[in-house]
């Protein structure tokens, strides 16, 4: 991690208390589905951000989502948790990803398609992982703002475009011209926040899987996955979702769950 890197993580304000009471309620074994609704409906403003993320088309539901409560029983704590999340740290940060030739919108598009494509995926077969995948998906790229920061302060968007075209991929380009990736970063990020291991430890290995622990291995490789099948630019292709493919039987994941999973994103 570079100095300048990190004394922007250091000036990151902290998470609001809105963000440790949904923490506390998540992490608590004896909590409930009510409990989780009756935090986060506090917060009105909250509560829209989720059911507006919630009623996204992407997420294939027939009927509209009008209740946290609904919310959460259709989706489950974790990935409530991570509709929440999402919406809490986004707003602590300055969006400008213009070295990276995309939009803030694009940006936003990007973190809902990858979140999207992980809970279809997960949803039946691998619940039990949305807990820390869930708020992983929306909130792995939110280092990049930090990235994109630097290379502006430092001026070299015209390097880091080259490095993006000469090297034709995302992460070395973070790594040649500012020293540091997106995964690293963000990991960082939330290791900062103290946010639990397992979620620190599935951001910081999503590119390499087989360094996370044996008990993270699993939700570090279907982040790998889903990162290749939703590229930076949010636009999902054939040639990515074959990339995504080769992964999946590389890493034994379930090929049939997330052929299912892709209808909704296409």
């Amino acid at each position: 991690m570079t100095e300048e890197i990190l004394k922007k993580i250091k000036q990151l304000p902290p998470l609001p208390e809105s963000a440790l009471q949904i923490e506390e309620v998540y992490k608590d074994p004896n909590s409930t589905f009510n409990d989780m609704a009756k935090i986060l409906e506090k917060d009105p403003l909250l509560t829209a951000d989720i059911l507006k993320a919630a009623n996204s088309p992407l997420y294939g539901f027939s009927r509209e989502i009008n209740a946290i409560s609904q919310a959460v029983g259709l989706f489950g704590m974790g990935t409530v948790r991570g509709f929440a999340l999402a919406s809490i740290v986004k707003k602590s940060f300055d969006l400008d990803l213009s070295p990276y030739g995309i939009t803030n919108e694009m940006f936003s598009e990007l973190s809902k398609k990858q979140h999207a494509l992980t809970t279809a995926w997960c949803l039946r077969k691998e619940n039990r992982l949305l807990g820390v995948l869930s708020p992983a998906a929306f909130l792995v790229e939110i280092g990049k703002v930090l990235i994109a920061q630097q290379i502006m302060s430092d001026k070299k968007e015209a390097a880091f475009k080259a490095a993006l075209k000469e090297l034709g991929d995302v992460e070395a380009a973070e790594r040649e011209i500012v020293g540091v990736d997106t995964p690293e970063v963000s990991a960082t990020i939330f290791a900062q926040w103290k946010f639990e291991e397992g979620l620190v430890d599935v951001i910081s290995n999503c590119q390499n899987p087989d360094q996370a622990k044996e008990e993270d291995k699993k939700a570090a490789q279907i982040l790998h996955v889903v990162r290749v099948a939703v590229p930076i630019n949010g636009v999902v292709t054939e040639q990515s979702i074959q990339s995504a493919k080769e992964l999946i039987e590389k890493y034994g994941l379930d090929m049939n769950s997330f052929d299912t999973a892709l209808e909704n994103i296409k």
